[in-house]
């Protein structure tokens, strides 16, 4: 009892330190700076030509009707995504509904909890490009028939 009380008491500490031998692993596979930019411009090369074309489809389908608004990222993973108010979770159960899985609406804030149900965060780095294009086709039909619902247009 003394021993899983004892592990019990210390084992949290353990938990916030870094994982040292996934760090020694990263340190091997990298070695250094340069090697951390060349993998790093790797991974670019991979990923930036989606939020480009995220990026276009977005403003082809939405531009003359300013209803969203949104910026290519400089770097990191997402695009966010604003809607008008009160058309994120629709926009989201919509995308559902036909297959494509977006991040749940409100999930940049915290526990979830956008109060004026707008935002959408893209995560476009894993689909293909063939598949990403027609997800966010299909994405800017939900926005529009969200917008459609919302107003009555």
């Amino acid at each position: 009892k003394k021993n899983i009380k004892w592990l019990s008491d210390n084992m949290l500490l353990q938990l916030k330190s870094g994982d040292k031998i996934n760090q020694l692993r990263h340190v091997l596979f990298l070695k250094d700076m340069a090697g951390v930019h060349a993998y790093m411009k790797k991974h670019r090369d991979i990923i930036k030509p989606k939020f480009d074309l995220i990026d276009m489809i977005l403003h082809e389908e939405l531009d003359e009707l300013e209803i969203a608004k949104w910026e290519n990222p400089k770097g990191g993973y997402f695009i966010n995504l604003e809607l008008k108010n009160g058309m994120a979770l629709r926009v989201w159960e919509l995308c559902k509904s036909a297959g494509v899985m977006i991040t749940p609406a409100g999930s940049t804030f915290p526990y979830g909890r956008d109060e004026e149900d707008k935002y959408l965060r893209l995560e476009p780095t894993y689909p293909p490009m063939n598949e990403l294009k027609k997800a966010v086709r299909l994405l800017c039909l939900a926005i529009k028939i969200a917008y459609c619902e919302k107003f009555g247009i």
